[in-house]
């Protein structure tokens, strides 16, 4: 069976477009089959949006599994000035989501990466992600713990994640790497977890 985080080019392409306003932004984005959430904006973005459009996520962020776009690109319209990764291992998602930053004019830097496979800055101020649950346990609790290296001192991790999906054990293990966890917000089921490296 083909996932949305594994190289799924020979499905057959039906590509729509989806309106989201955020804040004061109209945006489109680009979905097609074989990309998470391909018929709508994923309630877990929506939440983790409205967290980081009120947070300072400094002037370096890295959106891990960015999927077509809808974080990185939306946090790159709201914070304009700072500097946006997104990292994506799925081809077709990172073409769309390569399309969709064009489509939004947004001056974001998007590239494949296995988790931080790619990723070489250790300086970012945020590393922020919806972490592809289908992937399993082994893949997300990766982009948590690795997060550590590639941020700098003082940096946080963001992550959204659904209680049903195992928030409070993720919330566990985070704390356990950065010995410290918070959650900032809970919502329609949804828990949005910060953490800080000292």
């Amino acid at each position: 069976m083909s996932h949305y985080f594994t190289d799924n080019r020979q499905l057959a392409q039906n590509r729509k477009d989806l309106s989201f306003r955020f804040s004061c932004f109209n945006l489109t984005f680009i979905s097609d089959n074989g990309v998470f959430c391909k018929d709508k904006i994923d309630e877990g973005t929506k939440v983790l949006l409205n967290v980081l459009h009120e947070n300072e996520l400094g002037d370096k962020i890295l959106d891990v599994g960015c999927g077509y776009g809808v974080v990185g690109i939306t946090l790159k319209k709201c914070f304009p000035q700072s500097y946006v990764d997104m990292v994506e291992i799925n081809p077709r998602a990172i073409e769309l989501a390569l399309l969709n930053a064009k489509k939004n004019e947004c001056d974001v830097h998007i590239f494949e990466s296995d988790v931080y496979s790619n990723v070489n800055d250790r300086d970012y101020s945020a590393i922020v992600t919806n972490p592809p649950i289908r992937a399993g346990k082994k893949v997300i609790y990766k982009i948590f713990s690795e997060a550590l290296e590639h941020l700098r001192v003082g940096g946080t991790l963001w992550v959204v994640i659904r209680k049903s999906h195992g928030a409070l054990s993720a919330m566990r293990f985070i704390e356990e790497k950065f010995n410290n966890c918070e959650i900032v917000k809970r919502d329609k089921g949804y828990f949005v977890l910060k953490s800080v490296k000292k």
